[in-house]
């Protein structure tokens, strides 16, 4: 399985504090039958340098190597939506035209279909992580289509699917999985023990919706995709 949303770099945003949490993370992640990570720190108005992310991410692969850990990590970034997409092509899911978009919390905003449209015409192809978790979206799942309809992917959170995050987030994720409007499970792991790097029980349950292949397709050949820079397809 390969996981395309994670906080796994050390002391770079609100994921782990020190690099030997970051080996936690990465150990549970493997033993949970994750090959591949993708550290996606947050980037708000203040631009983390991608350099910084890059390097990072080899001090954490040449430790993992060291610790016997078969685990690859790649690099991107899981960016506000608010942010000018000009300033974000370095950001990009292992260097791809992919990036994780981050919409408000609480809500979708009106003018969340111009801002799909503004990553595209910037060259990027923007995945709307976590809806599942956003008042808007348990409110109107509906909101979903019409930015898919826009050109956007969605990626949701493994624990939203395991009620980690609430019923009302299961409930929406169950209602996105059911109409085909889910692309990616992701872990957007924080810490070892909190919020951990695990995705195959969500995907087990989210096989009872959607089959057993369909599941697996969301955390195996879609973010294959994605990392080599190949078409996603639009419906999940």
């Amino acid at each position: 399985m390969i996981d395309i949303h994670c906080h796994i770099l050390p002391g770079i945003d609100d994921g782990p504090e020190v690099m030997d949490d970051s080996i936690a993370m990465a150990r549970m992640a493997s033993e949970d039958g994750i090959t591949m990570i993708v550290a996606t720190p947050h980037i708000n108005f203040e631009l983390t340098p991608a350099d910084r992310i890059k390097s990072l991410a080899l001090e954490l692969n040449m430790r993992l190597a060291g610790e016997g850990i078969d685990i690859s990590i790649l690099t991107g970034a899981d960016v506000s939506a608010v942010i000018d997409p000009a300033l974000l092509g370095s950001y990009g899911i292992n260097d791809s035209r992919y990036v994780l978009v981050e919409f408000p919390h609480g809500r979708i905003p009106s003018n969340a279909r111009k801002s799909v449209f503004a990553f595209i015409m910037a060259g990027l192809k923007p995945i709307i992580t976590h809806p599942e978790r956003n008042g808007s979206v348990i409110s109107d799942p509906g909101i979903i289509s019409d930015l898919i309809e826009s050109g956007a992917l969605v990626q949701i959170t493994a624990g939203s699917i395991t009620g980690e995050f609430g019923r009302d987030a299961v409930r929406c994720s169950e209602k996105l999985l059911a109409k085909g409007l889910v692309h990616f499970i992701a872990s957007d792991a924080h810490s070892p023990l909190t919020r951990p790097p695990l995705l195959s029980e969500a995907v087990k349950r989210a096989g009872r919706i959607v089959g057993e292949e369909a599941a697996l397709s969301l955390v195996r050949e879609n973010p294959q995709a994605v990392i080599s820079d190949c078409n996603v397809c639009s419906q999940a």
